[in-house]
């Protein structure tokens, strides 16, 4: 997709993600066969769930349908959140992954994986887990070390339980 087109695309749908109290994180075009799909992925502090997503939909779809913004043909409108092992591009990506498991390529050289404990303007507070038996430590991590960096899944975290669980079910 030309940078024209998503600033284009971006300027327009924007508005219409916000209005709905989301975040519009990534716009893509691309083509399939003689299809086009547009791929809009949208999030928010507290995530969204169906109903944001449907009725975020509807409004983009009504805007693209009234505008020229994807010119002549047709093209498929899904639109979607992050998923699981989301890249993490900008500060309110690190603060929704707090308490998560995350994939580090240092701009230095090599790699770190570990779990964010708290952000702040600077960088990260993370928690190194240990190897082999050893005590997880403390490590802190500035935004200019970090060359990328991505959500891990986790399927089996020996202490599933989230800090403030027991408190909200109290």
């Amino acid at each position: 997709m030309s940078t024209t087109q998503s600033e284009r695309l971006r300027e327009l749908l924007e508005p219409l993600v916000s209005s709905q109290g989301l975040d519009l994180e990534e716009i893509a075009v691309d083509s399939v066969g003689r299809k086009r799909v547009l791929r809009v992925v949208v999030d928010s502090d507290t995530g969204a769930d169906l109903d944001q997503i449907a009725d975020v939909s509807r409004e983009l779809s009504a805007k693209l349908d009234e505008t020229d913004a994807m010119g002549a043909g047709e093209y498929t409108l899904e639109v979607g959140t992050p998923g699981a092992e989301r890249l993490l591009t900008e500060h309110r990506h690190y603060v929704r992954a707090l308490d998560r498991l995350v994939k580090f390529q240092l701009t230095e050289g090599g790699e770190l994986v570990a779990r964010i404990l708290k952000v702040d303007d600077e960088g990260l507070d993370l928690e190194v887990p240990g190897v082999k038996g050893r005590k997880a430590t403390s490590r802190r991590l500035a935004f200019p070390e970090i060359g990328r960096a991505r959500v891990q899944v986790e399927f089996s975290r020996k202490d599933n339980e989230k800090p403030n669980q027991k408190e909200e079910e109290a």
